[in-house]
């Protein structure tokens, strides 16, 4: 009985061993990529829409706010009233300016008619023509000013934010609403000091991907930059969107996007590949593993550029177009390891 067990036993370790042999031996399953030269380098940035026409509008002059007539949210047209000042105080100036100019006009009638007749010189007449002119541009002002006592919309928007109250005295310049056209077909985002150079480029390319619309790839052109950055957070650029159907894509001010720079690489040799192809042991130095002909693998290494897109990388040299490499399970291989590829 105990010779029976322990055949078993010398049977099944037999067994277990073959079978651990021929999985040893069975070649590991790889994914692999084939090599493209890089023609080109996508870059991709976080986005935001902007208005195209948004200002703070406020008073040139100084006084007690009568009355805001509207509020956050509201559609106003062009020309539409938006918040009046208190003109009691113009008023007095108006009327006292208006007495003085009609005052300063008869005078100069009067000289007029005195010249005429040579009864008065051509100094004394001068003088009431120069009076006149004063008190004339300080009626004309007066009127100017009560104007601004009416402080109205420049173009058609909707008021962003409100930032009075009635009866609040302000002074002049003083934010009193912000208007904002709700069209946008503009989109700003920030550059970091590598990508600069590659902005003013001909063969820059833009393309603009909103979360509101995704799949859906907007054309857009350079609108301008600056080239400094007060808080070393990159360089603000602004895009115009090109070919847009409203009918169908209503994008307005705050909507989030994908902006992606499109350049040609400067290396004609330079090829493409998946970051996930990339090897990098803890003792240092970047390979990728290439697969021969015969199906083995090699570790090669190489010199990495710039990363580029949402999970591509550019391979400055050590790789050729063509070269069939491993982009899935690279720290898992031993060098001369025979694989199986699968697609």
């Amino acid at each position: 009985m105990r010779v029976f067990i322990l055949l078993s036993v010398l049977l099944l370790a037999a067994a277990c061993g073959g079978r651990r042999q021929q999985e040893v031996a069975r070649p590991r399953v790889v994914r692999v990529t084939v090599a493209e030269r890089a023609k080109y380098v996508d870059k991709d940035f976080a986005g935001l829409s902007t208005a195209d026409d948004a200002t703070n509008l406020a008073f040139k002059i100084s006084g007690q706010v009568l009355s805001v007539d509207v509020a956050k949210g509201d559609a106003v047209a062009r020309g539409e009233l938006l918040a009046v000042l208190d003109p009691r105080e113009v008023e007095l100036q108006v009327s006292a300016t208006r007495s003085a100019y009609e005052e300063a006009r008869s005078r100069l009638d009067r000289a007029k008619r005195l010249l005429e007749h040579q009864a008065i010189s051509r100094q004394e007449f001068e003088s009431a023509q120069t009076l006149y002119s004063q008190a004339q541009s300080s009626y004309e002002n007066a009127l100017d000013l009560l104007k601004e006592t009416k402080l109205r919309a420049p173009f058609a928007g909707v008021i962003e934010r409100t930032y009075v109250d009635s009866y609040e005295r302000v002074s002049a310049g003083q934010s009193i609403l912000r208007l904002v056209n709700p069209v946008s077909t503009t989109v700003g985002f920030t550059v970091p000091e590598s990508s600069l150079a590659q902005l003013s480029r001909s063969d820059t390319g833009f393309t603009v991907e909103f979360d509101n619309y995704r799949g859906v790839k907007f054309r857009a052109v350079l609108k301008d930059y600056a080239r400094t950055s007060s808080d070393a957070s990159g360089f603000p650029v602004s895009l115009s969107l090109r070919d847009v159907d409203t009918a169908r894509y209503d994008i307005l001010p705050g909507m989030s996007c994908t902006v992606t720079m499109r350049t040609s690489d400067d290396l004609p040799d330079a090829v493409s590949l998946p970051v996930s192809a990339i090897y990098a042991p803890a003792a240092g130095g970047e390979y990728v593993w290439v697969v021969d002909s015969s199906d083995v693998v090699e570790l090669r290494p190489v010199r990495l550029g710039e990363i580029f897109g949402r999970d591509r990388v550019i391979i400055d040299s050590g790789v050729e177009p063509g070269d069939r490499i491993v982009t899935a399970g690279v720290y898992r291989i031993r060098e001369r390891e025979h694989v199986r590829i699968i697609e």
